[in-house]
């Protein structure tokens, strides 16, 4: 999934849409693009691979500002030197060199970035105008001022590229979930060879908790799989013999015996990983503020200065060139977007900031834009709007028999099973009664379990163990949405524990804080659809859809883009999710139980699995947006002011750089409020 960068003449990734200036940035840093990291993934530890990088990165950053610092010091010494020291030999040339060698290792980088500009066809960016601005102040022997204008843009570009390196919110390829190795059965005998070279007959041995590495039909009597890596469906799903199984599957409870039918490269998990790529290319790129506004600020600020040399000739009295000329450059000095530069970054800082502090990693500040901008909201419900886990929701007995002492024996039973529904009704009664003694006990593949207790025959499993020892049962119950357990003694109906996974305490109230936001809301899901609908209704969502395969989700994404050309956002948990979260303007993971799939797909990550998290984003995105407007026309305000009074001769270099300074000031002090806000 790694690919050559191809930039158009905006500077944008054909193939990813990421920016030229954020990649440069990256590679700065020595970082690897999301594209890069996961040609290079090996499946080694993440926790060691991601200290690594933290403290490779911590290195680079020190060595990034090695320019600044060392402009900085020179620029100090010959401050110094000027207006303290005063030596003989600081003079002419040798003070001109001196200014020259703090100027340099700021200025490389942005005349580089101009050069390669110009190439493009892309002349009036920042960079030229920093270039032309600071050219001026030499030409004017304004030397201290050139570097000092300089400094601050380099210090500002310096922040933004940390930013930007430390997260990168272009689509990180997906992290591949299959297998690298599988154990085959040759002459009988368990041998382990690499899962790419397993070929179709081949017969697969899955231990209990392994991970199905191609696709297949099982072979073995039954067994039970986890599946929601593949359709998000949270019931595991209990398989028997020469039903499909699927790559990325996790066989739960015994040793099972694989055909493979598939390559490794056709497998269903494959075609996933697919989707994310494709859907990654589709993400629209975004581009930042400061490069679509120097477009039209540079060449309008060009103009100016052209017309300030030369017009006054037409009204002026005793006009010379030179002194116009001056004017002109001293003009373009001032319009240098120092204040500009460092003030945007600052509001994204702020509110990446306050994102983290509630629990959400926003990862690059262009998502804060998108966050803010979010017209329709499109969730996976199991882990996102629900637990992800079982609980127990009812328990109906019937009247003539003793609720608690049947829920006793029940648990009992259920211990001799390790399906999570056993696991639920555990949690639910409690510890195991001792006084309830089982004589036998008997597992009925895919329907239940009987035993003998004090010579009580009990049934307990699903209404097809009842139908097979044809037990009368109401007709109601067939109607009910949840995963039910019934229970039989002595061929008699008992009653029934529903078991289900259950909705989060604060997603009915994110729905409803979405629709007060004006934000719609859809549910996609790859549970059944009468789940999916009982817990829209219970959500008062008015969209929902159940039966989903990770393609469909992708399809009812695009076609909410295409109809509505609403910006959406897509929440999900699950490697099944990442290619809708690639696809979306901006994709949102729940990172307390997700996959590490959605993780790395996502843009923003809830971390504590809240739904209301998602709310939560959106008004830090706003908030974030406001504030970031609100430093940009300050910063503006203050610089037309300054730009109106250096085309006057009222200003000079100096009150242009403490006007970017002071304007720096302020906007630190704005942004501020997006931390202390409460949201």
């Amino acid at each position: 999934m790694k690919h050559q960068h191809i930039f158009n003449e905006s500077g944008i990734c054909t193939i990813c849409g990421q920016t030229e200036k954020i990649y440069n940035a990256a590679n700065k840093l020595g970082n690897k693009t999301k594209h890069e990291r996961a040609a290079s993934a090996d499946g080694h530890s993440h926790s060691h691979s991601h200290n690594h990088d933290h403290s490779e990165l911590s290195g680079n950053i020190i060595k990034l500002f090695y320019p600044v610092i060392t402009s900085l010091v020179l620029l100090l010494l010959a401050l110094y030197f000027d207006h303290y020291l005063k030596p003989s030999w600081f003079t002419s040339y040798f003070r001109f060199g001196w200014y020259l060698l703090a100027y340099l290792p700021v200025a490389v980088p942005v005349i580089k970035d101009a050069y390669f500009g110009i190439l493009k066809k892309d002349i009036f960016s920042e960079f030229f105008l920093m270039c032309i601005a600071t050219f001026g102040a030499f030409i004017l022997g304004e030397y201290p001022e050139g570097v000092a204008v300089m400094l601050f843009y380099a210090v500002g570009e310096n922040f933004q590229t940390i930013a930007v390196s430390r997260a990168q919110a272009n689509i990180k390829a997906l992290l591949d979930q299959r297998p690298d190795e599988v154990t085959i059965l040759e002459n009988n005998q368990p041998k382990t060879i690499k899962a790419k070279e397993a070929k179709i007959n081949d017969i697969i041995q899955l231990k209990p908790g392994e991970k199905l590495g191609l696709d297949g039909i099982l072979i073995s009597e039954s067994a039970s799989f986890n599946t929601a890596a593949l359709t998000g469906e949270s019931k595991p799903d209990t398989k028997r013999i020469n039903d499909e199984v699927l790559a990325g599957m996790i066989n739960l409870n015994t040793l099972s015996l694989v055909k493979v039918t598939t390559k490794y490269s056709d497998s269903k998990l494959s075609k996933i990983l697919e989707l994310v790529k494709n859907a990654a290319s589709k993400k629209a790129p975004t581009e930042l503020f400061i490069s679509k506004f120097a477009r039209i600020y540079t060449p309008i600020v060009c103009l100016l200065a052209v017309l300030i040399t030369f017009v006054p000739y037409f009204f002026v009295e005793n006009y010379m060139i030179s002194e116009w000329g001056y004017r002109a450059l001293i003009f373009l000095v001032i319009s240098c977007p120092c204040a500009l530069v460092i003030s945007i970054p600052l509001g994204y800082f702020g509110g990446i900031g306050a994102a983290s502090r509630n629990g959400i990693l926003v990862k690059g500040s262009n998502y804060l834009d998108v966050l803010a901008s979010v017209e329709h909201v499109v969730m996976d419900k199991t882990g996102t709007l629900t637990e992800g886990i079982f609980k127990v929701q009812e328990v109906v007995i019937e009247a003539s028999f003793d609720k608690d002492q049947i829920l006793k024996v029940v648990n009992v039973i259920e211990s001799k099973s390790s399906h999570p529904v056993a696991t639920a009704i555990h949690e639910f009664v409690g510890e195991l009664d001792s006084s309830v003694q089982i004589t036998t006990s008997e597992e009925i593949s895919g329907r239940g379990l009987k035993a003998v207790i004090n010579d009580d025959v009990y049934l307990v499993g699903n209404l097809k163990l009842l139908q097979l020892f044809d037990v009368a049962y109401p007709n109601e119950i067939n109607n009910i949405v949840y995963t039910i357990i019934t229970i039989a003694k002595n061929n008699t109906y008992v009653g029934y524990i529903t078991i289900a996974d259950a909705i989060k305490t604060d997603a009915a109230k994110t729905i409803s804080e979405l629709s007060h936001l004006g934000i719609e809301t859809t549910m996609l899901s790859g549970d059944k659809s009468s789940v999916v609908d009982f817990v829209a209704k219970e959500l008062k969502l008015k969209n929902a859809f159940g039966d989903l395969l990770p393609a469909d989700k992708v399809k009812k994404v695009e076609d909410i883009k295409n109809n509505t050309q609403q910006v959406v956002a897509f929440v999900g948990d699950g490697i099944n999710d990442a290619p809708v979260i690639a696809l979306s303007d901006v994709g949102i993971a729940m990172g307390g139980l997700g996959s590490d799939a959605a993780i790395e797909t996502a843009d923003v990550v809830i971390q504590n699995d809240e739904p209301y998290k998602i709310t939560t984003a959106i008004k830090i995105g706003k908030k974030t947006k406001q504030i970031v407007w609100q430093n940009i026309s300050l910063a503006f305000v203050v610089k037309a002011i300054v730009l109106i009074l250096g085309a006057g001769g009222l200003a000079t270099m100096w009150e242009a750089v403490f006007a970017d300074v002071g304007v720096s000031l302020l906007a630190i002090l704005n942004a501020i409020r997006i931390q202390k806000s409460k949201y």
